[in-house]
């Protein structure tokens, strides 16, 4: 329960939750600020409470109706005094139960004494619960045991493989798989566990010299091995050094490009926008080949450090040879050697400096310029050339267009022009019917030709007047089958398009949804005809 047992309002909640009034032995609700009993000390593994304060009159039957609302009950001990040990199924039930503590409990409307008590609800010790507590802690021990082992096999390193015993079989296997040069690391761990044991005697040296003799065979092996993985790192580095500098000198064009684009000719083109992510395109590439140079820079002293490196071991030399015939001229040759070296190391950081200082200059001026120069031409002229492709593509929809619109009116008059002869001819047909045949002939010459068509006008009128938006072919057929299942499809399609003055057939919506719906345009065509 996340009530603490001191809140006011937690028995009345309590009870109200187990569908019982909290009320006392005359009819009155208890005051919910009554102080929560006094409770002993609760017991590990608690799920067991005392219950006092019974009436006498209470059964067991009472007990659970009041008590089994916290939880599952398993076990009650009734005693002959008014109290109770009630024992739930899981330790949480017990803190329910303890809300119910300092309620009066009446049973039915008598207020005898004995037919009333006032609840006192209180952990209990019982050994079932405490045997119980007792075996999980066991069990979280084992688990936590468990765990600390599992964690520190994990933790602890593997240990090294079993060597053999030493014998005359296994010394030949041993010498077989010292030869082979995939299996040499596993048969010289066991060749010098064998020698650290003292299995080298008399009997056993001549074996054991055989081994040592096919060990010493792959010094030469991996000596060769060495030298060729030196090789290829030098052919890796030297591969690494021309791809740097390739990179190097795209940079350079970028850069160059970026600059180019700053200056004002071109640049006062350019919007705000435009201008600030140049802007920080060249800042980024800017910083990127200064790294790039540094780290090839790098790779060139390291280079030089590495020739000195040979020189001074070859003057160390000579100047040992010199020390033995004569120690003052060797000292004088000290002398003067370092003092060489002292000016040739001023005469190359001078070199290489005007060096940079040539070559960036001339970056600066004749190459990057030319390309600048004919790379914005192009530029410009491809601008161009699409400039002149759009606008000759506008002026060509703009002359479509114009003639679609005189098409358009063009049909529109024509459309006028039959609606009018349409008109006409009804009227001279009707002028001629009237005064040369009879009725009968009338009739027979009508959109209507039997009684059974009349009605499928009445219907399919009334129908469409209850839906002012119209209704597709399908869905009046479908209406029409209710009446008749021999009514067709094309036979009310036809119908419908003879009494052009009563029904009319529009389209509606657009794209995928277009569909075709009959109207009913009966009072329009009244005032028509």
């Amino acid at each position: 329960m996340t009530l603490p047992m001191s809140d006011p309002t937690a028995w009345a909640t309590a009870m109200n939750n187990l569908g019982m009034a909290p009320l006392g032995i005359a009819g009155q609700p208890i005051l919910p600020d009554l102080p929560p009993p006094a409770t002993r000390e609760r017991p590990p593994g608690c799920k067991t409470v005392f219950v006092g304060g019974l009436p006498e009159n209470g059964t067991e039957q009472i007990i659970v109706e009041v008590f089994e609302q916290c939880g599952e009950i398993i076990a009650i001990r009734k005693s002959k005094k008014n109290f109770c040990h009630i024992r739930f199924a899981e330790e949480y039930m017990v803190d329910k139960a303890l809300y119910l503590s300092g309620y009066r409990i009446r049973l039915g409307s008598s207020t005898d004494k004995k037919d009333t008590g006032r609840l006192h609800v209180d952990f209990a010790q019982a050994r079932d619960d405490l045997y119980e507590w007792e075996c999980k802690q066991r069990m979280l021990a084992r688990e936590e045991r468990h765990r600390r082992r599992m964690e520190e096999e994990r933790l602890r390193p593997p240990s090294p493989p079993p060597v053999v015993h030493y014998s005359d079989h296994e010394c030949s296997i041993v010498a077989e798989k010292l030869k082979d040069d995939s299996k040499f690391s596993e048969a010289v761990q066991t060749l010098l566990t064998w020698i650290e044991r003292g299995e080298v005697n008399r009997r056993s040296a001549n074996n054991f010299y055989s081994m040592i003799q096919s060990a010493n065979s792959h010094v030469r092996r991996l000596v060769n091995e060495k030298a060729a993985h030196e090789k290829d790192m030098e052919e890796a580095k030297e591969k690494f050094k021309q791809a740097l500098s390739g990179i190097l000198i795209q940079f350079e064009q970028i850069v160059a490009v970026y600059h180019s684009a700053s200056k004002q000719k071109a640049w006062d083109h350019f919007t705000k926008a435009q201008r600030k992510n140049i802007s920080v395109w060249c800042k980024q590439a800017e910083e990127i080949r200064n790294i790039h140079n540094d780290e090839l820079m790098g790779i060139r002293r390291e280079e030089e450090m590495e020739m000195s490196d040979d020189e001074i071991e070859e003057t160390t030399e000579t100047k040992e040879t010199e020390e033995s015939a004569l120690v003052s001229q060797a000292e004088a040759l000290k002398e003067e050697n370092d003092s060489l070296r002292w000016q040739l190391d001023a005469y190359r950081n001078e070199v290489e400096l005007l060096k940079q200082e040539q070559g960036k200059a001339h970056r600066e001026d004749d190459p990057n310029k030319e390309q600048q120069l004919k790379l914005l031409q192009q530029a410009l002229q491809g601008m161009q050339q699409h400039l002149l492709k759009v606008q000759e593509e506008y002026k060509r929809k703009e002359a479509e267009l114009e003639k679609v619109k005189d098409d358009k009116l063009q049909v529109e008059k024509m459309l006028e022009n039959l609606k009018e002869k349409e008109s006409c001819a009804s009227r001279l047909c009707a002028s001629n019917q009237d005064s040369d045949y009879p009725l009968e002939k009338t009739l027979n010459s009508s959109p209507i030709k039997s009684e059974r068509e009349a009605l499928l006008v009445g219907i399919i009128s009334t129908f469409l007047h209850v839906h002012p938006f119209g209704a597709s072919i399908e869905y009046i057929c479908s209406y029409l089958h209710r009446l008749d299942n021999k009514i067709c499809t094309s036979d009310v399609e036809g119908l419908m398009s003879r009494l052009q003055h009563t029904f009319k057939q529009e389209m509606t919506g657009v794209g995928a949804s277009l569909e075709k719906r009959w109207k009913f345009c009966g009072f329009e065509g009244l005032k028509l005809t």
